[in-house]
């Protein structure tokens, strides 16, 4: 009777221990994985604020872990990662271990963000304090000349040819790498307002209508502004004169915004537009799409003039000198000038 009953429980301690065994089998290979080492590298974004939990379910979407819950367990064990806000390349497939040492240092990816009115020298600063002089340094040179051809232009500079948004750097990117990257997305973002480099309009190439869109878009500033500015100086081109832009004085000054000072409009340079007839003979700044549709579709209109009236940023389009007057008498009521 006894051998008898030792048979259900002998299955039961056979079980149990089975079940142990494919569990502590399981949580062997979550934790240390094989065949990582053939997998791709994913950028996972921690946030401020971020739970363990949340950056657990994170790198289980991008493919970096197998189980959030194992990985939750391995914390309670081990405790859990001091976490750092910041972008990080993982590997699929990684160790907890790898996954613990990554998540525990700096982020190991820079992000770098090329918003629309950028020039590329203020670009290049930007990846100067996140990637380093030297890095940002080989970014400008390959930049600046034909090293990093562009379907638009003559290649001497990648001025306004760069697409604008966010740019990730990790430790295997090179300079020209990223340069390459910025150059395709502007082509990509052309090509979806319809600029490609054989377009025209309004007696405008393509390089033209894009250095036209670089003064819109410093001088417009808010989309809403930006298809009367275009206007304006498509107006101003015909007529024949020079078309008497801030912006491009202060560009070659390497400021963005400012006064524009007596002495800076009497310096004779290649982007003074109130010593020179016609376009600068770059662009000036990183474009947006709204300001390359602005310049590829103008609304029509006699505006040669125009200038801030509200703190809001809307601006205000005349056509005759003494309308621009007004405007102005109207903008320095309310304490813009």
């Amino acid at each position: 009777m006894a051998f008898m009953l030792f048979k259900p429980v002998g299955r039961v301690l056979l079980a149990v221990f089975v079940v142990i065994v494919v569990a502590v089998a399981w949580f062997a290979l979550q934790v240390d994985p094989i065949f990582a080492h053939k997998s791709k590298e994913v950028i996972v974004t921690v946030h401020s604020g971020d739970s363990f939990s949340t950056v657990a379910g994170e790198l289980h979407a991008k493919g970096v872990i197998a189980s959030p819950f194992a990985l939750r367990l391995e914390s309670l064990v081990l405790g859990a990662v001091d976490l750092r806000a910041g972008t990080y390349q993982l590997r699929q497939g990684s160790s907890f271990a790898t996954v613990r040492a990554i998540l525990s240092r700096p982020p190991n990816v820079v992000v770098i963000n090329a918003t629309p009115g950028l020039t590329l020298h203020e670009i290049a600063l930007e990846v100067a304090s996140e990637r380093g002089v030297d890095f940002a340094n080989q970014f400008a040179r390959v930049a600046t000349n034909a090293a990093t051809p562009s379907t638009y232009g003559d290649g001497s500079s990648l001025e306004g040819l760069v697409g604008a948004g966010t740019y990730l750097i990790t430790g295997s990117t090179t300079p020209g790498e990223l340069a390459k990257r910025m150059v395709d997305r502007f082509r990509r973002e052309a090509s979806s307002v319809g600029l490609t480099p054989t377009s025209t309009t309004e007696g405008l190439h393509a390089y033209q209508v894009i250095t036209a869109a670089s003064i819109v878009e410093k001088e417009g500033y808010y989309p809403r502004n930006m298809p009367k500015v275009a206007r304006v100086i498509l107006n101003r081109l015909a007529r024949g004169g020079p078309l008497q832009m801030d912006s491009t004085v202060l560009y070659y000054f390497q400021q963005d915004g400012g006064t524009v000072t007596p002495a800076m409009l009497h310096t004779q340079t290649p982007y003074n537009t109130y010593l020179n007839v016609g376009l600068t003979p770059t662009p000036i700044c990183t474009v947006s799409k709204d300001a390359l549709r602005a310049v590829l579709h103008a609304p029509k209109g006699s505006w040669l003039y125009f200038t801030v009236i509200n703190k809001h940023g809307d601006e205000a389009f005349a056509t005759t000198f003494s309308q621009q007057l007004k405007n102005e008498a109207t903008a320095e009521k309310r304490g813009l000038e």
